[in-house]
């Protein structure tokens, strides 16, 4: 049998337009352009994709359990419509003050991921655009790569010594990915 091949990512500001104030709707979640594009090629070359996402929206009270489902169903039917899926969306629903060990940039979603599929993540690309995002794979043993979208130019300015491979966005990290 085929072993599975996986890519991971982070959702907000990677694969859709970040806020400040949350996305706390569907109406808000807005696809960074060639997003889903990227993730339909992952998925025609074998890849499945994982999203691993803080989503701190929900210890604020912001949305509750029910809006995050109906936000990722819209990405789920965009996704298709462009011949993609998502196999699998890991979230930490806790606030920035929780002790839990899934808010990146602890490696609980990470970890549960790789038990629940039976996945060694060294050799697994993990995308983001946050430091935490970076921490985070490089603490389970992923291969971490930066967005500039969302607040990956930010992350860059804040952290010139980051030791990682950049790209202007996930079509482009996608690519970087295929032609590996």
């Amino acid at each position: 049998m085929k072993q599975r091949r996986y890519v991971l990512m982070d959702r907000d500001g990677v694969i859709n337009y970040d806020s400040e104030d949350f996305i706390k709707c569907p109406e808000e979640w807005r696809p960074i352009e060639g997003s889903l594009e990227g993730i339909a090629l992952l998925n025609k070359r074998g890849y499945e994709v994982v999203v691993i996402t803080n989503q701190s929206g929900l210890a604020r009270g912001l949305l509750d359990e029910s809006m995050l489902a109906n936000i990722h169903e819209k990405m789920h039917q965009m996704l298709a419509e462009k011949g993609g899926a998502i196999a699998a969306i890991y979230y930490c629903p806790h606030g920035q003050d929780s002790l839990c060990n899934c808010r990146k940039p602890k490696p609980g979603l990470f970890e549960r991921f790789a038990l629940e599929k039976n996945v060694d993540l060294s050799g697994v690309h993990f995308i983001g655009d946050s430091l935490r995002d970076i921490q985070a794979a490089l603490v389970v043993g992923a291969i971490p790569l930066l967005v500039k979208t969302g607040k990956g130019q930010k992350t860059l300015i804040n952290n010139p010594n980051l030791n990682i491979p950049v790209f202007e966005n996930l079509y482009a990290a996608v690519q970087h990915i295929l032609s590996e």
